[in-house]
This record gives structure tokens, sequence and C-alpha cells, in this order.
């Protein structure tokens, strides 16, 4: 059998992705746990890890494209910098996935990595949390529920002279412009990163923050670049079209509707696509790092409010993580390296959902107590 572009850029997100989930269960890199020390506890220093990678990705793409590594551009998957500006879906997409993950336990990395190290209660989560997300992607339920008041809110940045939503749009167009604007905010946000005595001894944050930043800059590398560019010339003269053949990187919530649609048609490999690979790369890194460190421990619900909260939050993280475009990765790390408005909004939105339920939890827990 040929070991074509296609396998070679599978393998490549594949390998990526074993890393991202060994280094994530490692390093306990968590972004709901990240906003709970904040609200709970004063304790930034996940915070700062996940604002570290941010950091990476943003020096990373800035890199690339000065470079001309890698062209990033408004036709991405998803489309992080599209001139139509949704800040009503980025909004209530990222509301809804912040109070999703918290009920849930963890993002979608974090649920994939739980899995992993042996969390039955997450494999759940995934099941239903897949089953929203393609709902949300492959049926027509996000165009009858979701677009006509999406589409109504919707600002073309066009009309104004924009070609896109980058932050560089405000300093000019081009390369030149997104690279100084990417070195520029990735070098203010390692310094608020960095600015902390503790999150500077602190080696698990810091190897997160960087690990999880390069292999998101690696991902932008892989699609965007000279392997990318052949990976779509093999694409369109194959005689099935693979999926999701685009300029992309790490996100996990569109991937878990993706496995749902493979896993109904398993026979149909060309449904196997980046997204599909990285899911299952990050479990079994997490299992492998798991298993080596003796961490592996199987963990099931506590009780029938367990089980609900959890159902709850996976199906609030798929539908509004496919609302969204991303979660804390795809947008608040992915999305926030090619400088999207969106992606900043939506991190900022999926924050104040996560803090608002974890108030509403903790007040509820004293009136009981």
């Amino acid at each position: 059998m040929e070991f074509t572009i296609h396998n070679q850029v599978l393998t490549a997100v594949f390998v990526l992705a074993v890393i991202l989930g060994a280094v994530a269960n490692k390093t306990n890199f968590c972004t709901m746990g990240a906003v709970s020390d904040w609200v709970n506890m004063g304790d930034t220093g996940r915070l700062r890890a996940w604002l570290l990678a941010m950091a990476v990705a943003i020096l990373g793409v800035a890199v690339l494209v000065g470079t001309g590594g890698a062209a990033i551009g408004t036709e991405t998957f998803p489309p992080y910098r599209t001139p139509y500006f949704a800040w009503l879906r980025y909004l209530v997409g990222g509301l809804m996935f912040g109070v999703g993950m918290t009920l849930a336990s963890g993002c979608g990395n974090k649920t994939l990595v739980r899995i992993g190290g042996g969390n039955l209660k997450s494999l759940l989560v995934l099941v239903i949390a897949s089953a929203c997300a393609y709902l949300m992607l492959w049926t027509d339920f996000y165009g009858i529920v979701f677009n006509p008041w999406i589409a109504a809110t919707t600002v073309e940045l066009g009309k104004a002279g924009m070609n896109s939503q980058s932050l560089n749009e405000f300093f000019g167009t081009g390369a030149r412009s997104q690279a100084l604007t990417g070195a520029v905010v990735g070098l203010v946000l390692a310094a608020i990163a960095f600015a902390s005595k503790d999150f500077r001894g602190n080696k698990d944050n810091i190897l997160s923050g960087v690990v999880i930043g390069l292999i998101v800059t690696a991902g932008w590398y892989i699609t965007g670049g000279t392997m990318g560019s052949a990976w779509k010339e093999w694409a369109e003269l194959a005689d099935t079209l693979p999926s999701r053949v685009e300029v992309q990187s790490f996100t996990f919530i569109s991937p878990m509707g993706d496995t749902a649609r493979f896993l109904m048609e398993p026979g149909n490999l060309a449904n196997i696509n980046f997204g599909v690979t990285a899911l299952a790369g990050v479990i079994i890194g997490s299992l492998l790092y798991a298993l080596l460190s003796g961490g592996f421990r199987i963990e099931w619900f506590a009780s029938g409010g367990d089980f609900l909260n959890h159902a709850i939050g996976a199906v609030l993280m798929g539908i509004g993580g496919v609302l969204s475009m991303g979660c804390t990765i795809g947008q608040a790390i992915t999305g926030v390296s090619t400088l999207a408005m969106g992606s900043f909004l939506t991190f900022f939105a999926i924050v104040a959902g996560a803090a608002a339920t974890m108030k509403y939890q903790y007040r509820r827990m004293m009136q009981e107590a």
C-alpha cells in the first residue's frame, strides 16, 4: 500500500496528538481547572500556562507567516479569520461551552485526557458531546435553530474595508502586518504569564504551555506549508475526496462530531481526517502516560446527580463548542494564534461561563451545608 501524502499528514498529526495527550496528563493541563483554581483559590498557575500556550502559538504563527513557512488566511477550518464577525455566535457558544465544561469536569481536550487515564465518566461525556456535535455539523439542526439569528446579527467587516477579523487588520494588511502584530501580542501574553514568581518556578506549567503552543504551531505548519499544499493537490486528484483537507490545527469539538460520522460508516476511510486522528492520538498519549506512570484509575459516577451534571455538560459542550467554532484549545489557543477577534471573544465567554457556574455551585453547596 502506498504511503501517500495524506497518510503522512495524518501520521504527523497522530504523533503530535500523542505527545499532547501525554504532556497534558503529566502536567495536569486543564483549562476548566485553570478557571477553578483562579476563582476558588486565587491560584493563577494553570491559567498562566493557558496564556503561555496562547503566546507560544501566536509567536509560532507570526514566525510561520513572516518567513513564508505557512499561509494562514481566511479559508481555514474552522474559518477563524473570516470577515463575517458573528459576535453573538461566539458569545453564546462560548458561554454554553464554559458552563458545559464545568458541569462535565473538563473541556474537550481534558475529556480525552481523562478517558486515557481510565475515567469512564468522561467516556460518557465524549459519547454525548460527539452526538450533539454531529447534530450541529451534519444535520439541519444548526440551520433551523441557530442560523436565522446568527445571520441577522453577523457584522460584515468587508463593508468597513477589512479583509478579515484578525487584529492585524487595524494596523495593516499582509503577512508583515500579521507577523508584527502577532509578535507584539505574543510577547505581551508571555510577559503576563511569566510575571508570577510561582509560575516561573513551576516546571509543569511552563512545560505544558510551551509544548501545547508548539504543537498548535506544528499543526499550522503541516497543513499551511509546503506539505499542506502537496496534500491539497493530492486530494484534488484522489478517487474519493478525503474529509477536511484544509489549513487547520488542533481543535476537539468538531472532531467529535466527525468521529461520530466516521463510526456510523467505518468502512469509509475518507472520513478519517485531521481531527479524528488528533482525537484518537490524545486518548492514546494520555493512556500511555497513565500506564507508564502508574496513574491509570477506573472512575465512575458518584451519584445520579453526578451523572446528570456530566450529561447536561456534555450536551452544552457539543452544541456550544460547534456554535462558537471551537473549544478552549480550538478557539482559545489555535484560533487566538490567528489573532481572530472572535477567538478572543470566545475565550472570554468560556471563562465567564465557567466562572459563573463555579460561583453558583459554591453558593448552592453552602446553602445545602
